[in-house]
């Protein structure tokens, strides 16, 4: 009996892989390249030290398989990855944010740390080897800090900061009480002083009761002491556990300004009554209730704003479900027992019963009923959707009316809800480059304040003992019965501790991360996940964007374009000739069969068809097969007509030779022929030829011309006569050319690289107006043609959906994946646009720009308060008049940080641009081009070919272009595919 067993190889340098081994017992490697082999015989798995420079995991397996063992390499996905997202409490300013990062980072076996003050979170990955989750939870834990591991369900948040708005609720009010009795004596001294002054005496509130304490310093020390202790504990908590790790923060800077103030009046009061003065000291008492109301009012104010700007994520987690009824289906899924379940008991496969009302709990896909479902919180698509049978629906939106049974195809963490919301909350987690710098700045903020204050201490000592007149000035409530040394001390303790309150790195700190945090959200709201920081400030760098041109420029479903009835001929209706086309159609597998045998349907009013039999298909050419039993569904489709004329769908429809009667007669009753089978020939020119029929110049010409606008012609023959054309092709999206156009208007150069054809890329490019395509390209060439723009000093912008774009998507400064695409492009881009909507393109650059911008309005008023605020703090412009008190400074503190969350909460009144208003501003402008406009190269071709060249090429491919062609055109003929004629056979990239 066989033992599975796993390898878990990894090296210092060495890489990391995991091998499935089975029947081993006891094992001995030795060989060059493999330092230790350890072995888990009770759990099957084995941990192997190597070299990758001399080995890799296949020659490791082979060496296992020699000495008789069964071996494979294990999936990544049981990998556990050295990944921890933990919560962090009691970061006050972007210094806390610098001290956590540089001390993680110093400890061995952490490779990355990333800790968000806006959102109190840290991403840490680390070497299990080296370091454990423990460890980092210690060392956050020690410098001061609270910690709490989030669970990965991908639904979790920490953004809400209500703790932290209780908190500084509690700090502000607590203050307050005492703050106020000290704001009102100040006030009643501003009054009666001068009232004083007038009449000569002295205040009632400076009388002293004992000798050296007047009545007003009395009050000012009962009412300091307690808001100093208790108020003021969380900050002398959080001070004494950042300097014991030998860092400063924003708390350090709080408690040295309230300290110094307490200490230095108290000690200058007990002087004073130990002298038995006459007159009671100057003293700071009033500073510290003052500084603590206004920065807890701050700190309250920042946290309520804060937790705004994760507004937008808090909607989208409110979308999900709580729970949800599970069904078991009957015959005609007729419900037999119903279920309420938690929505995390749901499974993949279960059937749930949506209500009228009611969100749905999980993604999949309706089985049964019909209904409306608004999308906008998750799409950003205003309009509420038809949902039926077949259609996909979304976790989180709401069903409008009508019960629908829906199977679940993703629960849990797989929904796209859960996505969106792990997507925006990693994007809000992580950090724009600017940030990085302001982060480092914010690490040496503190230090060089606090020797700033210094400095403004030792500069007005010198200054007042040198020229007392300076200061007596400046020095409020100068009496001549005060000492001068008096005055001069307090004056120089006043402006360094006014250095210190108004110091604030929280603003430098918060600039970055709550308008990144906003501009994510509002992105989400939108349909535009921004995948973090750096790409949402990289957007609007962007000089080129490059669209793929399948699923992206176009739908990625051919569709039939148009439907070209020979009635000379045939003198076939309509009806009939779409009954049995589709019906032969509906054998066959090809893409452009499928579109075709859709559009018959669609056409019909029909899911049901005719039988087919005899059915050949041969690639590169067409197909054949009989067809019978059209009759009843001729029948059901003229009834059905009757009562839903298409007239919007007839100008597809182009009758051939048809008079007036005979056009009615298409396009209504059958004129029937009784033959209950019918021989059909589907194809392409050769097809055609190949089976004895003509194709003349008129039905060629008309082929020719679908071919030259890139689209495919099918004939059809029924009975032995060619009866129809059919032209098929992958459709432009709607917005696509109003995308193109607003992009270049934005002075962004547009380009389309796809690997199709030349002459189909080179006519898609003509209708949504790119001037440059680059058509025949492998998905290596994709990332060239890339790096080829970014070599010209470009920022280059990806569009795609697709596994061949995903390279392109990665190497490019930024990728951006349509949502409709597959999970690999996805992966690989920054953006991801859930809705399938061109004009998301243009919208993520103007969010990027809106953010940007509002990022640089955030350092603006960062600096004014700091760059403009300190110097003014510390006496710099005191002879234009400027003066600060304490307390001044304190609420100039409060106010910046508070003023740069509001600045980035202004982002939340960001609306995208609508179609309408794009479509305005483009004034009727013609967004087609002509095709002697559009520049085609072929593959990685860069040279021009010579004339000479040209036309050599003209002749071995006996084809004729219409119009002068653009150099570049000419340039690549040699390499066009000799496919070009659109032919049954011929594939859609």
């Amino acid at each position: 009996m066989k033992v599975k067993m796993a390898f878990r190889i990894k090296s210092t340098f060495f890489e990391q892989y995991h091998i499935i081994i089975g029947g081993l017992i006891c094992m001995c490697i030795d060989c060059l390249g493999i330092k230790s082999v350890l072995v888990a015989l009770m759990c099957g798995k084995a941990e192997v030290k190597y070299d990758p420079r001399l080995l890799d995991p296949a020659q490791i397996v082979q060496l296992i398989s020699r000495l008789g063992f069964g071996a494979s390499v294990m999936e990544e996905n049981t990998v556990q990855d050295g990944v921890l997202d933990l919560s962090v409490t009691g970061m006050t300013c972007a210094s806390c944010v610098h001290n956590i990062e540089s001390r993680l980072l110093r400890t061995k076996g952490i490779l990355e740390a990333s800790v968000a003050l806006a959102t109190n979170k840290a991403h840490v990955k680390f070497d299990s080897d080296l370091v454990g989750s423990r460890d980092i939870v210690r060392i956050i834990e020690g410098l001061g800090f609270g910690v709490s591991l989030i669970k990965n369900d991908g639904l979790n948040n920490t953004l809400d900061h209500q703790e932290e708005i209780r908190q500084w609720k509690h700090s502000f009010l607590f203050s307050l009480v005492f703050g106020i009795p000290v704001m009102g004596l100040m006030i009643y001294m501003i009054v009666m002083d001068s009232q004083h002054k007038e009449h000569g005496g002295s205040m009632p509130v400076d009388q002293n009761i004992l000798p050296g304490l007047s009545i007003i310093n009395l009050a000012f020390f009962l009412l300091c002491t307690p808001v100093q202790f208790l108020g003021g504990r969380y900050f002398y908590r959080q001070a004494y556990r950042s300097l014991k790790h030998g860092v400063a923060n924003m708390d350090v800077l709080i408690v040295l300004a309230t300290t110094i103030a307490y200490v230095y009046s108290f000690i200058v009061l007990i002087v004073a009554m130990i002298e038995g003065a006459k007159q009671s000291p100057l003293t700071f008492f009033d500073t510290p209730p003052m500084l603590f109301v206004f920065i807890a009012l701050g700190r309250w104010l920042e946290h309520v704003a804060k937790s705004k700007t994760s507004e937008a994520l808090a909607k989208l987690m409110s979308l999900q479900a709580t729970d949800a009824t599970v069904v078991s289906l009957g015959r005609d899924n007729i419900i037999i027992r119903e279920e309420q379940v938690s929505v995390d008991l749901v499974q993949r496969g279960d059937v749930v019963k949506v209500a009228p009302g009611g969100k749905f709990p999980v993604d999949g896909k309706v089985i049964a009923g019909t209904s409306m479902a608004d999308e906008s919180l998750i799409t950003g698509e205003p309009m509420p959707v038809i949902k039926k049978p077949g259609s996909c629906v979304i976790a989180g939106s709401i069903n409008a009316h009508g019960a629908l049974l829906v199977e679940s195809t993703h629960v849990g963490s797989e929904t796209t809800l859960s996505q969106i919301v792990k997507l925006v909350e990693e994007a809000q987690t992580s950090k724009a480059p600017i940030q990085q710098l302001a982060d480092r700045l914010s690490g040496y903020f503190v230090p060089f304040i606090m020797v700033i204050s210094l400095l403004t201490v030792v500069a007005w000592l010198i200054i007042g003992f040198l020229d007392f007149d300076i200061v007596a000035k400046y020095f409020p409530g100068y009496e001549q019965n005060i000492s001068r040394t008096d005055v001069i001390v307090r004056f120089a303790f006043q402006a360094s501790i006014t250095v210190l309150s108004i110091a604030c790195p929280c603003s430098l700190g918060l600039a970055t991360p709550t308008a990144v945090m906003v501009g994510t959200g509002v992105g989400a709201q939108n349909g535009i996940l921004i995948k973090g920081g750096e790409p949402l400030e990289m957007a609007h760098k962007v000089g080129a964007v490059m669209f793929d041109k399948t699923g992206t420029i176009t739908n990625g479903v051919p569709q039939v374009t148009r439907v070209l009835v020979l009635w000379d001929r045939a003198r076939l209706p309509l009806r009939k000739v779409l009954a049995v086309v589709g019906t032969a159609e509906a054998s066959s597998e090809h893409p452009l069969g499928i579109a075709v045998a859709k559009h018959c349907k669609e056409e019909l009013g029909t899911e049901t068809l005719g039988s087919c039999h005899d059915f050949q298909a041969v690639p590169g050419c067409g197909i054949s097969c009989k067809v019978s039993n059209i009759e009843d569904l001729l029948q059901n489709s003229s009834k059905t007509q009757e009562t839903n004329t298409p007239a919007a769908k007839q100008p597809l429809v182009t009758i051939q030779g048809a008079t007036t009667d005979e056009s009615s007669l298409v396009a209504g009753t059958d004129s029937g022929s009784d033959c209950p089978s019918y021989s059909v020939l589907i194809g392409n020119r050769q097809w055609m030829l190949r089976n004895g029929l003509e194709v003349t110049s008129d039905v060629d010409d008309a082929m020719s011309s679908h071919e030259t606008k890139g689209q495919t012609a099918i004939l059809v023959a029924i009975d032995g006569v060619l009866c129809a054309m059919l032209a098929v092709a992958d459709t432009v999206k709607p917005e696509s050319a109003l995308a193109v156009h607003t992009l270049c208007s934005m002075g962004i150069e547009v380009f389309m690289i796809t690997g199709d054809n030349r002459r189909t890329a080179r006519a898609i490019a003509t209708q949504v107006g790119i001037r440059k395509v680059f058509a025949e390209v492998l998905p290596s060439h994709k990332v060239a043609k890339v790096q080829e723009l970014q070599e010209r000093g470009l920022k280059v912008a990806m569009v795609g959906d697709g596994v061949n774009d995903s390279p392109a998507l990665a190497h490019a400064d930024l990728g951006i994946a349509i949502g409709t695409g597959t999970d690999v492009a996805i992966e690989a881009a920054d953006i991801v646009l859930i809705r399938n909507d061109l004009l998301d393109v243009v919208a993520s650059i103007e969010l990027s720009k809106k953010t940007v911008q509002r990022i640089r309005i955030n350092f603006v008023f960062a600096l004014i308060y700091n760059l403009l605020g300190i110097p003014i703090a510390a006496g710099v412009f005191m002879p234009v008049g400027l003066v600060l008190q304490p307390w001044m400074g304190s609420a100039a503190m409060a106010a910046s940080s508070v003023s740069v969350v509001l600045s980035s909460l202004l982002l939340r009144l960001y609306k995208k641009t609508s179609m309408e208003e794009y479509e305005s501003r483009a004034q009727s402008h013609k967004f087609s081009l002509s095709p002697s406009q559009v520049s085609t190269h072929v593959g990685l071709e860069k040279r021009r070919c010579s004339p000479l060249s040209f036309r050599r090429s003209l002749d071995r491919h006996r084809r004729s272009f219409s119009g002068s062609g653009s150099s570049s055109l000419k340039s690549n003929s040699s390499h066009t595919s000799k496919t070009q004629h659109s032919t049954w056979g011929r594939n859609i990239v």
